[in-house]
């Protein structure tokens, strides 16, 4: 008489142990999430949430090279997560775990991320562009603004109980002021579009030049013809290798007298010192800045001087937009996982393999 009791499997069925299960893809979070953290748990079912909840570099290295990241397909970073793991340069890329295919960032800007070494190892990465583009805009409008009218002057002396100040500088109106653009995608057209309902001229340059139906009647121009005729300058390109000190000494001479500079896109596009000797001598009427370049550091020549318009790189401060960011890279990570590609992946990855439908 056999001794297996009713509730022995039957011969050939596969008992529980030994039953496969469907092992999910794990995505890594470095950082914070801050306004869409239901989203994220929810991201559990179709991968599996790990987060590195180290503080240093040295410790997100030894996780990478000792397996505790060897099933990370896709990692969630930020901006200010490189306080955590430092930049995602040619040296951390290198030690980043084989089965990683793609880094989904959130931030527009990504020149912490070594996108050519990412490239050579077949690792796709994601930025956050069209979720940025608005509040970026308001913020280049509202320092435009203020630098036209030298506002850092009358706003501080009023605080001051000093009503208008000592001696209190006319400023100028934009109506029919040539603004030029550099660096013309989206938040550039968001610009465009905002300045010409204050009656503004505009002119721009890109790599490439816009469709009509994007240029919306902006004219397409030479990077020395728009440095030499623009009333108003305003940066809104990526930094790169090549853009890196694109504004210096030779590019303020070439400027027009009394021209204003905006900047909210990175703070190393401008030399810093040369701007603030073109301020001193009085070929740049005023500046608008957002960002700097060696942030959080700022040139003492820019705070000393009252015609500078200083933020605290707040281009994306808002509750909006901080929350589409994050929203926008959790749809990258989706799809990542799901179809095998990103949804904004960074223009000079273009031509990887795209999105599979």
């Amino acid at each position: 008489m056999s001794n297996a009791s009713s509730s022995d499997p039957s011969p050939g069925a596969a008992s529980p142990a030994s039953s496969l299960e469907t092992v999910k893809p794990a995505v890594l979070l470095i950082g914070g999430i801050t306004h869409v953290k239901k989203e994220w748990e929810e991201c559990s079912s179709f991968a599996e949430l790990k987060t590195f909840t180290g503080e240093t570099r040295e410790e997100f290295l030894k996780s990478c090279g000792d397996g505790s990241y060897s099933d990370v397909v896709a990692i969630y970073r930020s901006n200010e997560s490189t306080s955590l793991t430092g930049p995602f340069d040619a040296e951390l890329v290198s030690k980043l775990p084989p089965s990683l295919k793609y880094i989904c960032h959130n931030g527009a800007g990504y020149d912490n991320i070594d996108v050519a070494a990412c490239t050579s190892r077949d690792i796709q990465v994601s930025h956050t562009p069209r979720a940025v583009n608005a509040a970026t805009a308001d913020i280049a409008i509202f320092l435009l603004l203020g630098a036209l009218r030298r506002i850092h002057i009358p706003y501080a002396a009023i605080r001051a109980s000093k009503w208008r100040g000592p001696s209190p500088q006319l400023g100028y109106d934009p109506q029919k002021k040539v603004l030029g653009i550099i660096g013309m995608g989206g938040i550039g057209r968001e610009v465009a579009a905002r300045a010409r309902a204050f009656g503004m001229t505009i002119q721009y340059y890109n790599r490439s030049r816009l469709s009509a139906d994007l240029e919306q009647g902006a004219k397409y121009v030479s990077f020395e013809e728009l440095i030499k005729t623009s009333d108003v300058i305003s940066l809104n390109c990526s930094l790169t290798k090549e853009t890196t000190g694109l504004i210096g000494k030779k590019e303020f001479a070439a400027m027009k007298k009394g021209v204003i500079i905006v900047n909210t896109a990175r703070g190393k596009l401008i030399d810093e010192q040369a701007l603030v000797d073109a301020l001193e001598e009085g070929k740049v009427f005023s500046a608008g800045l957002d960002v700097y370049e060696e942030e959080p550091k700022v040139n003492q020549g820019l705070l000393d001087n009252p015609n500078v318009v200083l933020l605290p790189h707040i281009g994306t401060s808002t509750w909006e937009t901080q929350r589409d960011m994050e929203l926008l890279v959790l749809e990258n990570l989706e799809s990542a996982v799901r179809k095998g590609g990103l949804v904004t992946r960074v223009p000079e990855q273009q031509s990887m393999n795209a999105v599979k439908n």
